[in-house]
């Protein structure tokens, strides 16, 4: 049982990162305005570095493959934009309960990276094939 546990929970944890990442990259354009009008330097390679992370990483989890690495890049990732978009504390007051949850979602998605950077991907996964092969 604890296999498919592991496997679903990387799943429905990459869920979110596989969604956005595409949103990210279909809609490219946009996603550079809007980290331009934040004042993000070199919006344009930080949206691409986005979608990196975001579905190359969300895809990586899923697979099992390099699970510690980018569980790790995946956290120090998080820590960045929810520092960066969700900074509650600078909100206009009727923006502050969206963003304050906003920002403990991505505290919770950071506990899951730690879990899986400590654990690994478990026994369905690239990585535990590659250790018996």
């Amino acid at each position: 049982m604890k296999p498919y546990v592991e496997l679903l929970g990387r799943i429905l944890i990459s869920t979110i990162f596989v969604l956005t990442g595409f949103a990210k990259l279909t809609g490219y354009p946009g996603t550079s305005k809007m980290l331009a009008s934040i004042g993000i330097p070199l919006a344009s390679v930080a949206a691409a570095v986005a979608i990196l992370v975001e579905l190359g990483g969300g895809l990586l989890l899923v697979a099992g493959w390099q699970t510690r690495y980018v569980a790790t890049v995946m956290f120090f990732y998080l820590i960045v934009i929810t520092l960066k978009l969700h900074n509650f504390w600078n909100a206009p007051p009727a923006m502050h309960q969206d963003q304050f949850i906003h920002f403990l979602k991505n505290v919770a998605i950071m506990g899951a990276m730690l879990k899986l950077a400590a654990d690994g991907a478990g026994a369905i996964s690239m990585d535990r094939r590659r250790r018996h092969t």
